[in-house]
């Protein structure tokens, strides 16, 4: 399924990517936006198989991964989330990127797929507490291309840094254009 996605949008639909996945990297969070449609996730398969990065996992909420869905999300590498305001998602990730010796997850950093005013932090705090590269992956729907940006790790210029991640998503265009990054990360 993963080859024929990928076959439609690289060879027939002609998206092109640009930069590349540091495969020298035992860890990593990919930070991947703008994020504002369901049919996002299927590019992302279809990213994974094109540039050859199946062990990459993601997030999905709980409520997601019921019955045989659940299975084939599992199966392609997904990972649910308790999203309750009582459990801490960033000690959760951390704590599994601790676990393992080799781990890579992409995640939305606007944590949903409708217009928002400003980014979410987690995936920060977690390469923070992790020790570990953020790696900014742009899905620009405008010019049909994904642009892998250079790893980088957190630095003590936390404001600076998400100014850094900001500015890479500035002007790449969501499925849905009005729902791309325009604005701030929170906080």
């Amino acid at each position: 399924m993963q080859q024929l996605i990928a076959w439609w949008i690289f060879k027939v639909r002609g998206w092109k990517v640009e930069g590349q996945f540091p495969f020298e990297l035992k860890k990593s969070i990919l930070v991947v936006a703008p994020h504002t449609h369901y049919l996002d996730f299927f590019l992302g398969l279809a990213i994974r198989k094109k540039v050859h990065i199946e062990f990459v996992h993601f997030l999905g909420k709980k409520e997601l991964f019921w019955g045989i869905f659940g299975v084939i999300l599992r199966k392609l590498g997904g990972f649910p989330v308790e999203r309750s305001k009582n459990l801490n998602q960033v000690d959760q990730v951390v704590k599994l990127y601790n676990e393992k010796e080799s781990f890579h997850i992409a995640l939305s950093p606007e944590g949903t797929r409708k217009k928002v005013s400003r980014l979410r932090t987690g995936f920060y705090h977690i390469a923070k507490n992790a020790n570990i590269p953020i790696i900014l992956v742009g899905l620009d729907f405008g010019n049909k291309k994904v642009v892998f940006g250079a790893p980088f790790y957190t630095s003590d210029d936390e404001t600076g840094d998400k100014r850094k991640i900001v500015a890479f998503f500035k002007g790449m265009l969501g499925y849905i254009p009005d729902y791309s990054i325009t604005e701030d990360i929170e906080g």
